[in-house]
């Protein structure tokens, strides 16, 4: 259940849901790589101020589900998981991926994003934990 925070003259229950996909669909996301990713997504996220969760991943995508302040744009969040996390797998693991990769950019320029209600989030969430079955 999302969380109602109170702010200096405002309450707020912000989630978003997100999903990008990596670069021309490229199925790289698994093994040591996934787990990389998860764990700097959260840092990532918790190092600006926001929260992730709920994360999964498949081959070649990423859903997230993020709480969030009213002073967040969506864009930028985007922005920064994408950008950081993107540099950190293609440092670590640039020699494997380059192949597929031909530019050296891990991800796609775009991105889905959805608001989650407190009547859709058990939805969302359920979602996401399936990723990985099909």
């Amino acid at each position: 259940m999302a969380i109602v925070t109170k702010g200096r003259g405002y309450v707020y229950s912000l989630q978003y849901h997100l999903v990008w996909c990596v670069k021309y669909r490229h199925e790289v996301i698994s093994g040591e790589i996934e787990e990389f990713l998860c764990d700097i997504l959260h840092k990532v996220a918790s190092d600006n101020g926001f929260q992730i969760t709920k994360l999964n991943t498949y081959k070649d995508h990423v859903h997230v589900l993020l709480d969030c302040k009213p002073q967040h744009y969506i864009p930028s969040m985007v922005k920064i998981l994408k950008g950081v996390s993107g540099r950190a797998v293609m440092q670590k693991f640039g020699d494997d991926l380059r192949s597929k990769l031909f530019d050296g950019h891990l991800w796609g320029a775009s991105y889905f994003v959805a608001t989650v209600s407190e009547n859709t989030e058990s939805q969302v969430r359920e979602y996401i934990r399936n990723q990985k079955q099909g």
